[in-house]
């Protein structure tokens, strides 16, 4: 029996990377998928036949996810076309990376409404659902930059730690209707961006990792199955860091 038969997952920033590999693994144990991009790029469409081949009902919105009047319209339109939402994946997030000597006003505010208002606007988007259901299980994913921090990723840093902190506190709020909150901070994981950087580069962060590898995209996927399925019913508020050891 797949681990997830039955239900329906909404994955935030699910076109490629790390959101892609989650939505590839959730579809391989059963879930309906409905994933959101920036846009319906070719790309974005090229993902939802790659799911559409596993054999599960999927089905690609476009959404900026730092707006909640946009969150909400998709919601709306996943609950129309599927019926239900069980699982949410807070995936979507960039980068803007520089000293704080140089960072602009823009920079932040990019990052914090994209990495950590989304989180905010798809969670409000779906409590109604899920508290009507009395069940759902959130999963918000932060960094180990959120905890340790890193010179240049001011924006970033405060981003992931603050879903960090919001996710405990609606894990205490929700935990009363069956809703469970829980938050993964990937450390190097394998993924395009990382293929483009510099041997040199590469080599100096392996040496940070006690594993001595970078993690691959289906080692936080196989951490989202855990945490979406009924393995995990017990478990909620809670950080895990997949990141080879490195904190």
């Amino acid at each position: 029996m797949n681990l997830l038969d039955g239900k329906v997952a909404l994955i935030t920033g699910g076109s490629r990377g790390i959101g892609k590999g989650i939505a590839i693994a959730m579809a391989q144990q059963g879930a309906a998928i409905a994933f959101t991009a920036t846009s319906l790029s070719e790309k974005t469409l090229e993902t939802e036949k790659e799911l559409l081949s596993i054999g599960c009902k999927v089905k690609a919105y476009a959404s900026n996810a730092a707006d909640l009047k946009a969150t909400e319209n998709t919601v709306s339109e996943v609950l129309k076309d599927f019926g239900q939402i069980d699982i949410l994946v807070n995936n979507a997030g960039i980068t803007k990376d520089t000293l704080m000597l140089r960072m602009s006003e823009e920079q932040w505010d990019d990052v914090i409404a994209t990495n950590l208002k989304s989180v905010f606007n798809y969670t409000k988007a779906v409590q109604k659902t899920m508290l009507k259901q009395r069940a759902g299980s959130i999963i918000n994913m932060s960094s180990v930059v959120g905890i340790n921090g890193n010179a240049g990723q001011a924006n970033y840093a405060a981003s992931k730690a603050g879903i960090i902190g919001f996710t405990k506190s609606i894990a205490k709020e929700f935990g009363a209707r069956g809703i469970r909150a829980n938050v993964i901070a990937p450390g190097f994981i394998q993924t395009e961006m990382t293929e483009k950087l510099p041997d040199s580069v590469k080599s100096q962060w392996i040496d940070m990792v006690p594993l001595k590898r970078f993690g691959d995209v289906k080692d936080v996927a196989n951490t989202v199955i855990f945490l979406a399925s009924d393995m995990s019913a017990y478990i909620t508020g809670q950080t895990i860091s997949v990141c080879g050891g490195m904190i």
